[in-house]
């Protein structure tokens, strides 16, 4: 067995985890879903709602920001792994890897509405307004399915293992981290078809773009990095040393990139460049999921190892407060 299909099926085996690749975590995706009526009355505070997929518990934990609490815990399909949600909608997407399917949650209502059958081992997802993309990475493929009915569309080849999907702000672009290929593949939404790769460093898994798309950040697992890349170029121009095992990627509106790093329990944080704005934060157990609230206010990382999640001062990098999830939970969005 070569050292790539190695590292990535077997990462979390050398950190604890069980078995299938835990390398690295799907697109931490913030989203705006449709206003409800409190959300629109200005005597309410937003509507900030955090998903978490618990691949330990088979389920997905439901943070309401406002009142700081646990609001539902959601069943959904063996091994749960990313998280995703269509913008404009009130659509939650939860990847299932061990049924290969992906489970459609209303956020309003918090119940499953639709199974929808995808690739090998699917491990991230995200979505457009009108469609979903999930990485399989057992098929080097990513599936794309309708949001409107929840049909698969078409099945797009990319490179080994794919991980993590992002989608850029305009919607024109999807970005998969291929963990078995040092290399990024470009989607293009218009016709879902690839349109080329980038190079990137040793196992690539989570990714993000900066708010305004000029920028894409990934985090290199087996390199301790993050790559910066021009996204109208489509070329890397930047490298950044982060903590050991950096797994999931956020951006928050202000443009600080949020980094989890797997095997220190820390959190790096670096400006829109790509360069260091400050200290590693300590945060729980085996950091991998990052996700940022849509107003700028706080950044949430899922603690594996922990079965917690830590809220983070957006602006400070101050963790203030750790709030308890399901067993083993890994991805997570932001919706409003």
């Amino acid at each position: 067995m070569s050292i790539v299909p190695f590292y990535s099926k077997f990462f979390s085996r050398l950190i604890g985890r069980h078995w299938l690749a835990r390398s690295g975590l799907v697109l931490l995706l913030v989203v705006a879903l449709v206003p409800s009526a409190a959300a629109s009355d200005e005597r309410y505070p937003p509507r900030v709602q955090v998903f978490v997929a618990n691949s330990g518990s088979n389920s997905v934990t439901v943070y309401d920001t406002r009142f700081g609490q646990v609001v539902a815990t959601v069943p959904v399909g063996p091994g749960p792994v990313g998280v995703g949600a269509a913008p404009g909608t009130d659509r939650v997407f939860v990847t299932n890897e061990k049924a290969d399917t992906v489970s459609v949650i209303n956020a309003r209502t918090y119940e499953v509405v639709a199974t929808v059958p995808v690739g090998k081992h699917p491990f991230g997802v995200a979505a457009t307004p009108t469609h979903a993309y999930v990485t399989n990475f057992g098929s080097d493929s990513v599936t794309v399915f309708n949001v409107a009915n929840n049909k698969p569309v078409r099945e797009i080849p990319v490179g080994r293992f794919p991980h993590t999907p992002a989608v850029s702000p305009d919607g024109k672009l999807v970005f998969v981290t291929n963990n078995g290929g040092q290399n990024v593949t470009v989607i293009d939404t218009d016709d879902n078809k690839p349109i080329g790769t980038i190079p990137v460093g040793l196992y690539p898994a989570g990714v993000a773009f900066s708010p305004d798309g000029e920028r894409a950040y990934v985090a290199n697992t087996g390199s301790n990095t993050v790559t910066v890349i021009d996204v109208d170029r489509g070329k890397p121009v930047e490298t950044t040393d982060v903590g050991r095992a950096p797994i999931g990627v956020s951006v928050t509106p202000g443009g600080r990139v949020h980094v989890a790093n797997a095997l220190v329990d820390t959190v790096s944080v670096l400006g829109p460049s790509g360069d260091p704005a400050g200290p590693q934060v300590p945060v729980g157990d085996q950091p991998e999921g990052v996700a940022a609230a849509p107003d700028n206010s706080f950044v949430f990382v899922t603690n594996a190892k922990g079965n917690s999640m830590s809220v983070i001062d957006a602006v400070t990098a101050a963790v203030l407060g750790t709030v308890p999830v399901g067993n083993e939970p890994e991805g997570i969005a932001v919706t409003s």
